[in-house]
């Protein structure tokens, strides 16, 4: 069974059982000051199941696309990608444990006919310390659905708990947070590895066990007294990686041939050299070409998604990881024998693959094309002047961890080639062992970045950033006044402090433009104009002018959010908010000392790559 034909098959089943299907956000959150991708399927959804009405009702499914940016070290093996889809299915405040496990366990045996047995469940063991009960609730129900009692194992709450803060000693008053069960799919044949335990289990890593599915209930409410109540109402969400899910329905240990086929065959089709899936322990020659196809096919689906979801390579945020992606990409395509003249073809073979679900890539395939050329011309050039880098190390006879990350990092090369060219240019010590905690700092500090949104939940609501979200989009409206209607947002980013906004535009601004637009920001904010939600068919919205998101699906119904009522808005976007009510709060200074008066001001205008400007600014 292909990606494709499960992932329509799970939304087709939840919506013949009431759910609305919403579509995939973008990869890069909106305003989200706290992580640079959307890392999990919940990430989006996160407000709504903190209390907040959904557009599209208390019953919906998506197949959300997914980044993981500390990842990228890992892919090579059976399992890691930096790309993946989490199916999701959501209950806000109507089903609960019941339906949900009887639901996903009838998708998984029957709709799409993994073996019974070969599935295994885990539940919460509770918490005697803190007063929460172990969750006989979920495992009777398994057991009720045929699951044999052997097949369900309880784990603390590091394994089943999920809450923002972690665990339920980390939650802060007025949390919520629940115990989960999660899904495994047992894979027979694979031999335990007593490396990791003399007993294997679903929580093994020795890879027997490949966890494909979570059910989150969001049941509880941490009391003030550090005591836990029940919710009034109550929350589901499961999120199951598509890939790891169609791997477990052809029985593959191995997720590349069913998540990357089209890719993978366009490699060997360049390269003449085959796939050939060896084992992840094994050292051999074929390992090692499959181990860079995999490289491969990964980060150049990555890299195209992040290019349709208008992230560009760069030196900083997001666009350090899509350049880092391709030119880690070009370095393997190279060693396998892929030609420089047909190295952004590998593009085609992806949007195709996509094509049914997500068709902007087809429609931006010349431009993502154009970008992953450009990158790769940009990274031979700078490849030879890191040859030269690791020259200077020849006679020297050691090459020093920062020296080694600098050229992993800056100069885009992968460790193996170090090792490779070292040897035969006469550097006979490198310190891999400082490298290796050098490149795990580097992890740490990309994974704290996501746990924070993962764990967090909401970004920054604060009035002072909630003020600064009102002002962005004032100061598009005010750009498209100015420069013209052809400018449209292609990323954001809103802290405390300060806001920032990308657009579409080829030239630097001038002074006077820059002023102008100033000036009818505060103008906006003099008037003192009502900020009301408003929520509508998007059809509606669409007709209305509202501005939204380049190449972004909607659902149904959305949120807009008007400047002024929308018969005679100054300006109309598809938002989740949040917002002042009038823009005259905007004037209020964030200095105690000058309580009013504030102003906005732009601090920074330049360029971000080509076509895209960037804007600094603040209200002070």
């Amino acid at each position: 069974m292909e990606l494709n034909e499960v992932r329509s098959k799970y939304l087709e089943f939840f919506k013949a059982r009431g759910h609305n299907v919403i579509p995939s956000s973008s990869l890069v959150p909106e305003n989200d000051p706290t992580t640079l991708f959307t890392g999990s399927g919940m990430q989006p959804l996160v407000p709504y199941l903190l209390g907040k009405n959904h557009p599209a009702g208390n019953r919906l499914v998506d197949s959300q696309k997914c980044f993981r940016s500390m990842d990228i070290e890992e892919v090579g093996d059976n399992r890691h990608t930096t790309f993946f889809e989490m199916l999701g299915n959501w209950s806000l405040g109507d089903y609960f444990k019941k339906e949900q496990l009887a639901w996903v366990y009838e998708f998984f045996t029957e709709e799409i006919s993994i073996p019974k047995e070969k599935l295994w469940v885990t539940c919460f063991e509770g918490d005697e310390t803190l007063n929460l009960p172990k969750d006989t609730e979920s495992a009777e129900i398994w057991e009720s659905l045929g699951m044999p009692k052997d097949h369900i194992r309880f784990y603390d709450a590091k394994k089943n708990w999920w809450s923002r803060a972690g665990v339920p000693q980390n939650m802060p008053a007025g949390e919520p947070g629940g115990p989960d069960s999660e899904i495994f799919y047992e894979f027979t044949d694979i031999v335990h590895d007593t490396r990791f335990g003399p007993e294997c289990h679903p929580n093994c890593d020795c890879g027997r066990f490949l966890e494909i599915g979570n059910s989150v209930f969001m049941q509880y409410i941490k009391k003030e007294d550090g005591s836990f109540a029940l919710l009034p109402k109550q929350n589901v969400d499961f999120g199951g990686g598509l890939e790891r899910i169609t791997a477990a329905v052809n029985n593959s240990a191995d997720v590349f041939p069913t998540a990357h086929r089209p890719i993978i065959e366009y490699l060997e089709a360049r390269s003449e050299k085959k796939y050939t899936g060896e084992k992840v322990f094994s050292n051999s020659a074929e390992y090692q070409n499959t181990r860079m196809f995999r490289i491969i096919a990964d980060h150049v689906k990555a890299a195209v998604f992040l290019i349709g979801d208008n992230v560009r390579p760069g030196n900083t945020d997001q666009g350090y990881y899509v350049r880092r992606l391709i030119r880690r990409a070009v370095r393997y395509a190279d060693r396998i024998g892929i030609a420089q003249s047909s190295f952004a073809k590998i593009v085609r073979p992806v949007a195709e693959m996509y094509q049914d679900q997500y068709p902007e890539l087809m429609e931006q395939i010349d431009e993502i094309e154009s970008v992953i050329a450009g990158e790769e011309e940009k990274f031979r050039k700078t490849l030879a002047r890191g040859m030269k880098e690791l020259e200077r190390f020849i006679g020297t006879g050691n090459l020093s961890a920062q020296d080694a990350f600098q050229l992993v990092t800056t100069y885009g090369f992968p460790l193996e080639l170090i090792i490779e060219e070292a040897g035969e240019k006469g550097i006979k010590q490198i310190d891999i062992d400082g490298f290796k905690e050098l490149l795990k700092q580097h992890q740490d500090l990309s994974r704290s970045g996501s746990e924070q949104k993962f764990k967090g939940g909401l970004a920054d609501t604060s009035e002072k950033t909630t003020r600064l979200h009102t002002a962005h989009h004032l100061l598009l409206k005010a750009l498209q006044q100015v420069l013209g209607p052809q400018v449209h947002q292609r990323g954001s980013n809103i802290t405390q402090e300060r806001l920032r906004i990308d657009f579409s535009w080829d030239a630097k601004m001038t002074e006077e433009q820059k002023k102008e637009v100033e000036q009818i920001v505060n103008e906006k904010i003099k008037e003192d104009l009502p900020v009301i939600r408003n929520e509508m068919a998007k059809e509606e919205a669409e007709k209305l002018g509202a501005e939204h998101e380049f190449g972004a699906k909607y659902p149904d119904r959305v949120s807009v959010y008007s400047v002024g009522p929308l018969e005679s808005a100054f300006s109309i976007e598809f938002c989740g908010g949040p917002h002042v009510e009038r823009t005259g709060e905007l004037a209020l200074s964030t200095d105690p000392s000058t309580p009013l008066g504030a102003k906005f001001k732009i601090l920074k205008e330049e360029a971000v790559s080509a076509g895209i400007r960037r804007i600094k600014a603040v209200l002070e």
